[in-house]
């Protein structure tokens, strides 16, 4: 997820380290800080394999300034990572936002569209955060109001991603045509 997000922030344009911070942390932080102790490790891996450059800048007032910028190898990278993402980018939410965040950066519509499909036939599984042994239960069939709680949120979270995501393949295969 962090390399994701790194990837895709500098598609966009050069950063310097502590920007990209600030802007991951804006895209994950609710979820996951970013660290410095995680977010320079990363960098130096992306760098190690040729997916990221680092340049130094005088600093304006004190120490110089890495400016990190993606790689032509970086660029490919990402692209590989958005139209064929790991399982866990779309079942886990947070991951899954994370490469919603930069699924535009994929050109072609039917890619896109792949994606989305993939988190469509996930969240149209039965699922649920609790079960009767393998049987997921619902919120009506349970008494602690917490728990149905969950159930009912989550309930109205996935209504809403679905009719998104229906919307938006449809939208998608429009432009196919």
């Amino acid at each position: 997820m962090l390399e994701l997000a790194i990837l895709g922030f500098l598609y966009d344009a050069p950063l310097h380290g502590y920007v990209l911070r600030r802007h991951i942390a804006a895209l994950t932080g609710h979820v996951r800080p970013v660290a410095e102790s995680t977010l320079y490790p990363a960098i130096k891996r992306l760098e190690k394999a040729g997916l990221l450059v680092r340049a130094t800048e005088p600093g304006a007032v004190a120490a110089p300034r890495h400016v990190l910028t993606l790689t032509a190898e970086g660029g490919r990278e990402l692209m590989r990572r958005l139209a064929e993402p790991a399982q866990r980018e779309i079942t886990d939410e947070n991951h899954w936002f994370t490469l919603l965040a930069f699924l535009r950066h994929l050109a072609d519509p039917a890619a896109q569209a792949a994606v989305l499909r993939r988190r469509l036939a996930f969240l149209e599984e039965p699922a649920s955060f609790f079960y009767d042994g393998d049987r997921p239960l619902s919120a009506e069939e349970l008494d602690d109001p917490f728990r149905r709680g969950v159930l009912t949120i989550a309930r109205a979270t996935s209504r809403a991603e679905l009719a998104w995501l229906r919307d938006t393949l449809a939208s998608l295969d429009g432009v196919g045509r």
